[in-house]
């Protein structure tokens, strides 16, 4: 191979996220080669165990101290918040009214369950940081929506689906309580446990991430195992699939937009702008994963979490080239040419400072 051709290859593979092929390769052996009967009890069973461990692991890494911390800065966070669990809820209860033909009652229960998700830590972070923006804001805020979606996100995508799906979808508040068990629970354990134990993960953060990382590996090829037993592909058609996507375009893009627009109203300084548009645009797909595959029938997960798996990937490439763009447009609007030494009026042109 040549170098020219060597170094493209290298450039593409940094700029490739790895663990999003890694989701749609799960999705893949899932569709090739599904676990069925025993096997697939053995796959739900240890579903469930990586689930509280991934649980137990977001409240041990999660400073109290900091998610509480954006009780200070409520001129962003509030925002911030309104958007996560409140306008985007309001969006997706408008692509619900959609008729049923169009999306089916699954999909339209994941696109409601999508809109009620915590803000994303780990990328709002990233990105704040690449477009230089206020990062320490940005970990409260992203913290503080995810300590307010373990109680929030089930309660609301219970009271929302019940609302539009017409009894397509058994899911009431009797899931709750299996939230509390298989959710909750493990992420107060970490918390009172943090005190002990947070110097042991921060130095064992590679391992934790692998943990974490095949943890939601798993529940995905479950839950597409699951799918395939049930005919997941026969009944998602082209077309929409198709329409699916544009949606999720349509979410994000008007996401970014209020996010942006509410920032601007409340005359956030330009480092909190960036914070509120990327914690306030961005869904988490590490806690919406397993809470669907306890809030909903096994059945139904794979086709109720297709939404965010979609919604994910564009924010991931939408959010990055924004990121990667911002520091660009603010320094080109911040330098200005020096300005120009007028020449001295004696008659000739003269390039030196002498005259």
């Amino acid at each position: 191979m040549s170098p020219i051709l060597t170094r493209a290859a290298r450039g593409l593979a940094r700029r490739v996220d790895w663990y999003i092929v890694a989701l749609f390769g799960a999705i893949g052996v899932a569709t090739l080669a599904p676990a069925e009967r025993q096997a697939a009890e053995v796959v739900s069973w240890l579903t469930q165990v990586a689930i509280g461990l991934l649980f137990f692991l977001y409240g041990a890494r999660l400073s109290p101290s900091a998610a509480l911390e954006g009780v200070r800065h409520w001129r962003l966070h509030l925002p911030v918040l309104a958007l996560t669990f409140a306008a985007f809820p309001l969006v997706g209860l408008a692509i619900a009214l959609l008729p049923d033909r169009m999306l089916g009652a699954e999909l339209t229960a994941g696109v409601l369950f999508l809109a009620v998700l915590p803000s994303t830590v780990q990328s709002s972070i990233a990105f704040t940081s690449m477009a230089r923006g206020n990062v320490a804001a940005a970990l409260c805020s992203a913290s503080f929506s995810t300590v307010l979606g373990v109680v929030l996100t089930p309660v609301l995508a219970v009271l929302l689906i019940r609302r539009t799906e017409g009894g397509g979808i058994p899911i009431g508040f009797g899931q709750l309580g299996d939230i509390a068990v298989q959710l909750l629970l493990p992420f107060l354990a970490g918390q009172v446990v943090r005190r002990w134990i947070s110097d042991w993960l921060g130095r064992y953060r590679g391992v934790i991430g692998v943990c974490d990382r095949g943890s939601i590996l798993l529940v995905v090829y479950s839950a597409f195992s699951r799918g395939m037993t049930t005919g997941i592909w026969q009944r998602v058609s082209p077309a929409r699939l198709v329409l699916l996507g544009a949606l999720c375009v349509l979410l994000l893009c008007v996401a970014l937009l209020l996010a942006d627009r509410s920032a601007r109203m409340l005359r956030l300084p330009r480092e909190d702008r960036v914070t509120a548009v990327f914690c306030g645009a961005t869904k988490s797909l590490a806690s919406g994963l397993p809470m669907a595959s306890v809030l909903f029938p096994a059945s139904r997960v794979a086709m109720t979490v297709l939404p965010l798996m979609l919604y994910h990937t564009l924010q991931l490439v939408v959010c990055a080239w924004l990121a990667r763009r911002w520091p660009t447009t603010l320094h080109s609007a911040t330098t200005k040419p020096p300005p120009r030494t007028p020449a001295p009026a004696t008659g000739r042109r003269s390039d030196s400072p002498a005259g």
